[in-house]
């Protein structure tokens, strides 16, 4: 692939954006590359609070890291990704620098009083305080997007925020709790529980749209690897119960926690912990959902329930199911309504309701949008569908859930 061409790209869609900068640096930490007219300046801040450091640290680990986001105590944070060939670190990319919340000149001035312990020179403090005027403050999510579509540019490989780990390495101190939209992550973990408790296996777009929105447990230390196996544990935890009042016993569901929080906290790297989080996550909603469909309906119905179920995002129709049971169309739907007490429609209608509902209440996917992507014919259509099972309009629930994505 060419990545030159990738990051030229990349470099003016981010510009489109504000004033965040792309960066090259060999693996001995030269930089190679920087379209910042502060190159200097900024290559300074980089390295000053040892974030450099870090990074060629974390690229040097052996393997292919996540991206990453390395910054200061006051919010003034880069992006980092790795360019690997075998286990062998060839190039560091870095996009940056931007605050991570909206900052005082007297909270920069402070935090540039002993940048990581280390007495700035007067005149490079007074420039870096100008400097940093004009740094734009990107949201979390935001800076999460810019950091998946480095990775994409350079090695063409299509992570969300549920395939890995961004993780934010602190240099210098603890950071101040930045304000968060605490309404939100908590819709979103709601969304995410409700999931657990009935076995809904469509969460793909829930559990991206929640990793987008929150890092995790907002505990940060000198210790990284230890803040991502905090947030898998809590993570697992509350997911565990989830599914305890979703049907799984107690013993089983306390038996599968253990073993995932042991697995986290005997990782050794962002590459063992990254995947924990969203494997425990579908193993815990696979077995609620095994427990809650054991009733008694035959094999063939019962594959055409299963199919159902993880197809909601494609037109499903009778005459597929009846393909797929063995049977002629007329006796799959009287079969289908004599073990599942609903038509084959009413059921596929049902069910794509009730995963409206989630990701109305957990994700801001337009209403037109969720329409399309649960194959209805027309938001006017999915409007009326909902309305006469739910009782109210898409949109007329969402505000009641709290959100207000038209």
């Amino acid at each position: 692939m060419d990545i030159l061409h990738n990051m030229a790209l990349f470099q003016e869609l981010l510009c489109c954006g504000g004033n965040v900068y792309t960066w090259r640096y060999h693996a001995d930490g030269h930089l190679l590359y920087s379209n910042c007219p502060e190159e200097s300046l900024f290559d300074a801040a980089f390295a000053l609070p040892g974030c450099k450091e870090r990074a060629l640290e974390l690229g040097r680990g052996g393997s292919q890291q996540p991206p990453q986001a390395v910054g200061t105590s006051f919010g003034l944070i880069w992006g980092v990704d790795f360019l690997c060939q075998g286990d062998q670190l060839q190039n560091i990319y870095v996009i940056g620098p931007a605050f991570s919340h909206n900052v005082s000149m007297r909270d920069i001035e402070n935090g540039l009083r002993h940048y990581a312990g280390r007495e700035i020179p007067l005149a490079l403090k007074r420039r870096l305080l100008e400097a940093c005027k004009k740094v734009p403050v990107v949201q979390h999510s935001l800076f999460t997007r810019y950091l998946l579509m480095l990775h994409f540019c350079l090695t063409g490989e299509k992570l969300d925020a549920s395939d890995t780990v961004i993780q934010e390495s602190f240099s210098d101190a603890a950071p101040p709790d930045v304000k968060r939209d605490r309404h939100r992550v908590w819709m979103s973990e709601q969304a995410l529980l409700d999931m657990v408790r009935t076995g809904n296996l469509n969460y793909k777009d829930a559990l991206n749209d929640a990793m987008l929105l929150s890092a995790g447990v907002p505990v940060h230390g000198p210790d990284p690897l230890r803040q991502a196996k905090t947030s898998a544990i809590v993570f697992t935890s509350i997911v565990c119960r989830a599914a305890i009042e979703g049907g799984l016993s107690p013993e089983e569901a306390y038996s599968l926690g253990d073993s995932y929080i042991q697995s986290a906290e005997d990782a050794r790297t962002y590459d063992e912990i990254r995947a924990i989080p969203s494997l425990m996550y579908d193993d815990f909603v696979r077995r609620v959902y095994r427990v809650r469909q054991r009733k008694n309906l035959s094999a063939p119905i019962a594959q055409c329930r299963d199919y159902i179920e993880t197809h909601l995002e494609e037109k499903i129709r009778a005459r597929d199911l009846a393909e797929l049971a063995g049977y002629t169309e007329y006796y799959l739907t009287r079969k289908f309504r004599e073990e599942t007490g609903f038509t084959v429609n009413d059921y596929v209608k049902n069910v794509k309701i009730a995963h409206a509902k989630v990701l109305l209440r957990g994700t801001n996917i337009s209403v037109r949008e969720l329409s399309e992507r649960l194959c209805f014919s027309s938001r006017n259509y999915f409007s009326q569908v909902f309305s006469e099972i739910e009782g109210c309009t898409p949109i007329e629930f969402r505000e009641r859930a709290g959100r207000t994505q038209k």
